[in-house]
């Protein structure tokens, strides 16, 4: 007996996989967060399976459905925005399966933090200027573990994707300026990352807020940071990687002597 974890992606209802489709399509039951994940995809549900919305029941509720649907013998997918393994929450419902006797089995989706890059036409590590991605999200009602504060996180210098912040950007702001970064440092937030609706702004890390208050965006909202943002970057030719390079050798071509 097992339920299905299946991340359903950012908002585009094409951007499920092919695998977390046909679990969605061939599933008995299946419970969403009926505030963030696409009606489209859910739409694609066999036309008898029980559809349950999620928002507004708590924990116990959510899984109490999904082990007593279980043992009933039906097939359960429990959809979730993104990646589940992005701020999915889905740990403590893991833990309330196995104290049933339920498996699972979690099917990746594609995160809003890579949808977002998409969207903007960015990569995220850049050779020769960054090569680390930082995934993580400002402290705010919910505090963060000692040593992963922001301002500690930021002395890196690495490119920055900042979940569930859109309401913190003061304290970004302050925080990436105490680690060094600099005023123009470029940044970018995509709301709604793929959604018909999606909005993108462009600015730098001392207009960050302003631009954010002046756009009302307050929530559904990546915050990408750091130089691999800077709009110009395509237009710069020092910034190669040694994949393509004719000069470099590997285990697939042999460079050739410039």
């Amino acid at each position: 007996m097992k339920i299905y974890i299946v991340g359903a992606g950012p908002g585009d209802p094409d951007l499920i996989t092919v695998k977390g489709l046909n679990i969605l399509q061939k599933a008995d039951v299946i419970l969403y967060t009926d505030s963030l994940v696409n009606e489209e995809l859910i739409a694609k549900a066999k036309p008898d399976a029980e559809v349950l919305k999620t928002a507004g029941m708590h924990l116990e509720e959510i899984v109490g459905i999904m082990v007593d649907r279980v043992k009933e013998g039906k097939m359960v997918a429990r959809i979730h925005t993104g990646d589940p393994a992005m701020y999915g929450a889905i740990m403590e419902q893991i833990v309330l399966l196995k104290k049933e006797g339920i498996g699972y089995e979690v099917i990746p989706g594609v995160s809003s933090v890579f949808a977002s890059a998409a969207a903007i036409g960015a990569e995220l590590t850049i050779p020769d200027l960054t090569q680390t991605l930082i995934l993580t999200r400002a402290e705010g009602r919910t505090p963060v573990p000692e040593f992963e504060k922001l301002r500690d996180l930021a002395s890196h210098h690495c490119t920055i994707a900042l979940f569930l912040s859109a309401t913190l950007t003061k304290k970004i702001v302050k925080e990436l300026q105490e680690a060094g970064w600099k005023d123009d440092t470029p940044v970018a937030v995509i709301q709604r990352a793929t959604w018909p609706d999606q909005k993108i702004i462009r600015t730098t890390l001392v207009n960050l807020d302003d631009d954010m208050r002046q756009n009302g965006i307050r929530k559904h909202a990546m915050i990408l940071a750091g130089w691999a943002l800077d709009p110009t970057i395509h237009d710069k030719d020092e910034y190669r990687s040694k994949l393509y390079d004719a000069s470099f050798t590997h285990g697939f071509r042999k460079g050739v002597k410039p």
